[in-house]
């Protein structure tokens, strides 16, 4: 299964993150590619966004079903494609290292299902580590810009 997992170490306290991630409105646009999002109920929504995938370009839409909100520490869902055949997980997760500094951890793991799955699973070794990487960067840039803001 095609994987990436990213960390990064913020200093901010751990309830702030968990404010922000708390709320898939505010992290669902971050996605690379965005195009929209809607939500269904607190923990089923739609996202659609657009992923090169080598030299492909595809617009892709994935239905979100949150499994967990543990506050403060962990948001993890399930994916799977409405429009391709994919399916897959991820969470973010908060690990408190002091009062003011918290651990944030991006995973995605996405495999491709279907006569095509070989192939483009042999693509998607590339482009989930990355697009992990590039969503947690925009999620702890976010939550840094916000609590700039708010000082």
């Amino acid at each position: 299964m095609p994987s990436g997992t990213h960390e990064i170490v913020l200093d901010i306290p751990i309830e702030n993150i968990w404010s922000f991630v708390s709320d898939m409105n505010k992290w669902a646009p971050l996605v690379p590619g965005y195009i929209e999002h809607n939500i269904i109920n607190d923990r089923e929504s739609t996202w659609k966004f657009k992923g090169d995938i080598g030299i492909m370009q595809k617009t892709v839409s994935l239905k979100i079903n949150i499994k967990e909100w543990i506050e403060p520490t962990t948001v993890t869902f399930d994916l799977s494609g409405i429009n391709e055949n994919f399916a897959g997980d991820g969470y973010f997760e908060a690990e408190k290292i002091s009062d003011t500094q918290t651990k944030v951890t991006g995973n995605l793991d996405i495999t491709a299902k279907g006569m095509m799955g070989p192939m483009i699973n042999s693509i998607l070794k590339s482009f989930v580590p990355k697009t992990a990487k590039e969503l947690t960067e925009a999620v702890c840039n976010k939550i840094v810009e916000e609590e700039t803001v708010a000082k």
